[in-house]
Formats: C-alpha cells, sequence, structure tokens
C-alpha cells in the first residue's frame, strides 16, 4: 500500500515522522491485515486528516496515532469528529515522556455498536435542561419531562440532568437518570485531567468565559471541551454496560475507551490510574470476550429473566 506525499507539508516534524512510519514495512502488514485491499488508502486519508485538523495531534507519537485508527477501523467507525463516533485525544503520557494518543469512543459510537447488535428497539440519551424535569421516580423507573419546545432558546439553557434509555425487541425497557451534579461527581473521580484543574469549579468559570485565554491550555480534557457529550457517553456505558446486551464489539470498545491502544492491541490508561478499573465489574476482559457462548448473545426469552440474562452471567 503506497503512501502519498501528501503526508509530508509544512506543518511541520510530527507529521514527517507519521509519514515515516507509515511507510514501515511492518506497519503496512499491521493496516492491510485490519483494513486490506484498497480500504487503506481511505484509513490512510482520515489519519492525515485528523493530524491536520489537530496540532496537538501532530505532537503524538507515531504508533498511538496508527493504533488508535486500527481500533477504530475494526470496530467500523469513523474518527470524522463531525459523527462523534470516536476520537484520537492527545495527552501527556508520564510512562513514555511524550505525548501520545488516547482511544475515546463517543457516544454515537456507543449508539452506533449497540444498534448494529440487533438487539435494540429504542436507545437514545439526552441532556435535560433546567425547568424541563417534572419528576423523576428511581423506584419504579419513571420521569416526566416537560422538553423546551424551541430549539435555539433549549440550546442556551443550562443542563441540569442526563437521560438515557434502551428498549429491546421484546419490550424489556431500562431508564436512568443523573443530575449534573452527580456526573460532576463522577467526572473528578475517574479523570485526572478534570480533577486536577479545578473540576466542576473550573468548568462553570470556563462556561462563563472566565478563564484567561493564555489558561485554557490547562483545560483540554473532553470533560471540559465537551462536558454534556461525555456525559450522554457516561450514562450509555452505565446502562448498557450493566443491564443491556452487548455485543463483541461494544464490549471491545467499552474495554479499550480511554487507553492509549500499544502495539499488541492491549489498552493503557494514561489519564488515570482509575479511569482503566471504572466499572471493572461491568466490564469482561478479553479472554471473557472471546470465551462468551453464543447462546448468551440471544436476547431474553420473557421480561421476568430479562435483566439477569442482560448481565452475561458476571457483569453485575
Amino acid at each position: 500500500m503506497a503512501v502519498g506525499n501528501s503526508l509530508v507539508n509544512s506543518n511541520g516534524n510530527e507529521e514527517m515522522k507519521l509519514s515515516v512510519y507509515l511507510q514501515n514495512d511492518a506497519v503496512k502488514r499491521q493496516i492491510n491485515q485490519v483494513v486490506g485491499g484498497k480500504n487503506g488508502t481511505r484509513f490512510i486519508s482520515s489519519i492525515v486528516s485528523a493530524v491536520q485538523s489537530n496540532p496537538d495531534l501532530q505532537k503524538c507519537s507515531s504508533p498511538s496515532i496508527v493504533n488508535a485508527a486500527l481500533l477504530g477501523e475494526a470496530l467500523n467507525l469513523s474518527p470524522s469528529p463531525q459523527l462523534g463516533q470516536f476520537y484520537m485525544v492527545p495527552f501527556d503520557s508520564k510512562k513514555k515522556k511524550c505525548k501520545e494518543a488516547q482511544f475515546q469512543l463517543g457516544y454515537k459510537g456507543y449508539i452506533q455498536l449497540a444498534s448494529r447488535s440487533g438487539y435494540y428497539k429504542h436507545l437514545n440519551a439526552m441532556v435535560i435542561k433546567e425547568g424541563e424535569l417534572v419528576r423523576y421516580d428511581p423506584l419504579n423507573e419513571e420521569i416526566e419531562v416537560n422538553l423546551i419546545e424551541d430549539d435555539a432558546i433549549r440550546e442556551q439553557t443550562p443542563a441540569i440532568g442526563y437521560y438515557a434509555m434502551f428498549e429491546y425487541e421484546n419490550g424489556f425497557r431500562k431508564i436512568m437518570y443523573w443530575s449534573k451534579r452527580k456526573m460532576l461527581a463522577h467526572a473528578e473521580k475517574y479523570s485526572f485531567a478534570f480533577s486536577k484543574n479545578g473540576g466542576g469549579s473550573s468548568l462553570e468559570l470556563l462556561e462563563q468565559g472566565k478563564i484567561p485565554e493564555d489558561e485554557l491550555w490547562k483545560y483540554s480534557s473532553f470533560w471540559f471541551k465537551d462536558f454534556d457529550n461525555m456525559a450522554l457517553k457516561t450514562m450509555l456505558r452505565q446502562l448498557i454496560s450493566k443491564w443491556g446486551i452487548m455485543s463483541i464489539d461494544l464490549q471491545t470498545a467499552i474495554h479499550k475507551d480511554m487507553a492509549v491502544i500499544r502495539e499488541n492491541g492491549e489498552p493503557d490508561y494514561i489519564d488515570n490510574e482509575k479511569a482503566g478499573m471504572e466499572e471493572q465489574n461491568d466490564i469482561v476482559s478479553e479472554q471473557e470476550i472471546k470465551d462468551v457462548p453464543e447462546e448468551r448473545m440471544q436476547p431474553p426469552a420473557n421480561e421476568q429473566t430479562a435483566a439477569e440474562e442482560a448481565f452475561f452471567g458476571g457483569l453485575i
């Protein structure tokens, strides 16, 4: 697979390093094993586009960029920021003493992977705005909201919480609601980049435009850059990993989310030591993924056993 000269331009040495890395025969074989054939050109173009549009990504190690992109490709997800399925996010790695690209699954990627499984009739996540929540009954899993009809007004209204739901084809349904306060506590617990830079108090200042421009570099975490989308992703992760039927691809994506993907395909969590342990009892290992019997991937037969079977016998 030929790699064109378009990878080398005036943007700097990092993109030249990526070009040289992509010319390596071992890397070409690795890409062809996942992508293969004519799709290799499209894959290379997607990497180039992502690197060109993000100066910080240009500073990341070439292996971390390619491995994150290969995982997204294996899951048949697009790296396009407009689609929001997955991202290659630059992080400072203390282990490697350089910048590395971290694979981050977007909330739309969760929806895409879950929808492909064929088990879900409905799957949704949304931000609840100030004044919209009428009542929420967690015991009976009932929620009543009065949505703001004007989209322009709703867009400008502050968020107070986050909602996610799914319904199987057989009618089994599950919903979840978190207040924004609970979501902030979650972000501060699991993201070192968010907590060390002030967490919720800094987020509030950012939203009000009160952070000096020369200090904005501190707030590169997606929890700062796009809190609501990270919150929606968290809701889907919580809901599906605890109650939903997960395809092999979805289990793999959850297992490797928010990690640098090494050459052997294993995840290395660099944002926070706890990040890789989040909901560890809900996420199966790679070996467990391979060992899940086919019959356990089938939808539950009736509502009485739906919740138990949806756990895959040990995801609780």
